[in-house]
């Protein structure tokens, strides 16, 4: 039966009017911060403002690259929408189980094994220890790190983080997955892997938010590319174009 093009695909994020706000103090010398003490003068701070208002719904199955040079905020955004970051002003909402890569090792417990970590990191992406359990050899296979599995993940590479934390990941059948630069990290047989992973996931209809610098790669891969300059949402469109004006084609 045909898709009734009138109807739309439900929202799978909806990011409204979102401001986040970093605040840094200044850091003063053992002397400096003695005299300030003795006179009771207050902490210096400076304020970064690195998003500013940003608007977007992204509806269920879509692939959207959050685009933009260092600093323009992409990252800071994906953080919000994972829950890392709260907003300062504005609101997110996410439809469905969501499970991403945002930092090597988020997640794990260094003085845990690896065993011991897939089962804490599947229970913070939301796995109930039964899923966790029926899907733990494919978990490990998938990581290739099979030898290592008993291992205090301290004496992790970050190659190995990469690999343990992407298959936990992407086996907790997430309805909305976010990736930030991590495949950047690890060998290029287990990149393409992920690679792989990711186009089935995209294939069975999940929504993935991706960040990264390889433009070439979200532009075959992603329906939509977003670019942020200085925490604004300066263009929306498909990826080619997108990526065009970042290399000043247009």
């Amino acid at each position: 039966m045909a898709t009734d093009p009138s109807i739309e695909t439900p929202e799978a994020i909806v990011v409204d009017g979102l401001v986040k706000r970093f605040r840094f103090r200044h850091v003063h010398s053992l002397k400096e911060t003695v005299a300030r003490w003795v006179r009771r003068a207050t902490v210096e701070t400076d304020e970064f403002t690195a998003l500013k208002d940003v608007n977007l719904t992204i509806r269920q199955g879509e692939t959207v690259a959050l685009l933009g040079f260092n600093g323009s905020g992409k990252s800071t955004l994906l953080k919000c929408i994972s829950g890392v970051l709260t907003p300062d002003e504005g609101q997110i909402g996410v439809r469905g189980r969501i499970a991403g890569l945002i930092e090597v090792g988020a997640g794990f417990h260094p003085d845990l094994t690896g065993r011991e970590n897939v089962y804490l990191n599947g229970a913070i992406l939301g796995m109930s220890e039964a899923e966790i359990e029926a899907r733990f050899e494919q978990i490990v296979a998938f990581s290739e790190i099979e030898e290592f599995i008993d291992q205090e993940v301290k004496f992790y590479s970050s190659g190995m983080f990469l690999r343990l934390a992407f298959s936990v990941a992407v086996h907790t059948d997430p309805d909305v997955f976010l990736v930030d630069e991590i495949l950047a990290v690890g060998d290029e047989p287990f990149q393409r892997k992920c690679l792989d992973r990711i186009r089935e996931l995209r294939a069975s209809g999940k929504t993935l938010v991706i960040v990264s610098h390889d433009l070439n790669m979200v532009a075959d891969l992603c329906d939509r590319g977003i670019l942020l300059e200085h925490g604004v949402v300066v263009m929306d469109d498909e990826p080619h174009a997108v990526v065009r004006r970042m290399r000043g084609e247009g």
